[in-house]
Parts: structure tokens; sequence; C-alpha cells
């Protein structure tokens, strides 16, 4: 328990539960065409973690997606929550909703929400992404402090972090070789992120419901000070016309864990 309530403190002050999973979820690789993100899809993970040298259940990562309409247009709404299991609740709960509106065909992001409970620490974020692509209107809120408004600008193609995790599952990786090198940037914390990922080529992996599988293998560094100079950041998707993120593994400052694929839909 000791282990489990040292973990989440080092994790909360350094970059949050989520922030595990923008360090695994971005590329730059050329867009494939025969790929698209499908309404009513929903992705559920196990996040584990070394405690004591053993593996350890504490979370459950769940993606979905869904169509939303507007009076003139019609969105893809990427949705990706966090949650501790109960018997973890006391030592440090997690109640996490991160969700992004996108163009359903080119994955532009719109708008992204972040509502984020985690532990003591809590915090709503909204960004609005004005049609320069260069714009954002962030509006964000902790605690029981009064709600900051703040424009800046980005890079064009900049992404927030749940956009950046689907748009990843539909580039091209059949014509890219083992090696390839990206350098990307994403929005977080209303700062840009660089983050790099290295392609190492196709690896059959055990997926949970999907069994054994072909995989293209992605490794992920990104110039926060927590992930620095790391290695150890690895995603497996699914080299089929679904492109189902089907294994994750991380390191970070206080230990290595992994995101398993449960549940498929």
């Amino acid at each position: 328990m000791q282990d489990f309530y040292y973990i989440y403190v080092q994790i909360n002050h350094k970059m949050k539960i989520t922030g595990i999973l923008f360090l695994l979820i971005m590329s730059a690789f050329t867009l494939s065409a025969q790929i698209k993100i499908n309404p009513n899809e929903k992705l559920v993970y196990t996040a584990s973690y070394t405690m004591s040298g053993m593996l350890t259940s504490f979370a459950q990562i769940t993606l979905q997606t869904k169509t939303v309409k507007t009076s003139d247009k019609t969105y893809l709404n990427l949705n990706m929550q966090a949650t501790t299991f109960s018997k973890w609740d006391t030592y440090f709960k997690i109640r996490d909703v991160y969700e992004s509106y996108v163009n359903p065909t080119t994955l532009v992001p719109s708008m992204y929400k972040r509502d984020v409970l985690e532990g003591a620490y809590t915090k709503t974020e909204k960004y609005i992404f004005k049609p320069d692509r260069k714009t954002i209107v962030a509006t964000s809120k902790r605690k029981s402090d009064l709600e900051k408004t703040n424009t800046f600008t980005t890079g064009s193609s900049t992404m927030d972090i749940v956009t950046a995790l689907y748009k990843l599952r539909t580039f091209d990786y059949a014509n890219k070789k083992a090696g390839d090198i990206i350098s990307v940037t994403i929005v977080f914390d209303e700062k840009e992120i660089k983050a790099s990922v290295k392609y190492h080529g196709k690896e059959k992996i055990k997926a949970g419901p999907l069994g054994e599988v072909e995989c293209y293998k992605i490794s992920i560094n990104s110039q926060t000070e927590t992930m620095k100079g790391k290695t150890g950041n690895y995603i497996w998707i699914t080299a089929d016309s679904k492109r189902i993120p089907a294994f994750f593994k991380f390191q970070i400052p206080v230990g290595t864990g992994q995101l398993t694929l449960t549940e498929v839909k």
C-alpha cells in the first residue's frame, strides 16, 4: 500500500496519470487513406504498475468514439477516461475524463476538454482551436480558484493529446522502415511539448481478446523533464485495417508499467 501511495504522489507531481498516455501517442508519418476512425468504438485497458517487484493492476483506461451533430457540423467525439479500481481509491482516487471534438475525416480538432480528479488535485480545462490552426483559446480552473482564460499560439499541426492518440492509428507505417524517427509537437497544460517517434518494424504479440496479432511497434521519447532520454516507452498497433492500440509499455522515474487490452467493441 505504501508503494502505491508513493508511486502516485510521484506521478501526480510529475505528470498526472493520463500524462502517461500522452507520452505514448505522437507521430507524424504520412496519413494512410485506407485507415479511418469509426464512431461507436470502445477499447478498454487495464493499467498496471510494478510495485515491490510485482506487476499490480490499479486502474482502467477506456477509449470511446461517437458522432456528435450540431446545427451545421458533424464531429467525431474522442473520449478517454482513467479510473482507479475501487480498492485503491482510499490511497489515490483517479477520475479523469479527456475528450476532443474533431473532423470525422481529417481528425483536425475543434475543441478539447479535460476534467481531472487525482487525489487532492482537480482541474478543468477547455481549448477552442481557431480556424487558422495557430491560435488556441484556453479556459482553465483549478480547485476553488477563479476560472482563467488565455489565448496562445501554436504550430499549425499541433494537436491535443486525445486527438494525437487517435491520429497515431491512421499513419502509413507500411511504407516506413525500421529506424525512422519523426519529431512532433502536442499541446498539454497550455504548453507545446516536443516528442519524437521511432518506428521499429513489425512484431507479433498477445493482445487479450484479439489473441496473437501482428503489430507495428513504436517507441516514444518526449522532451519533458520526466521523460527526457527515456527509451522504455512503447506502443504496439495492430497491422490491419482497424489499427487498434494493442499494448502499451511505459517508463518513468519511479518505475515501469503497462496498459493491457481487455475489451474491444
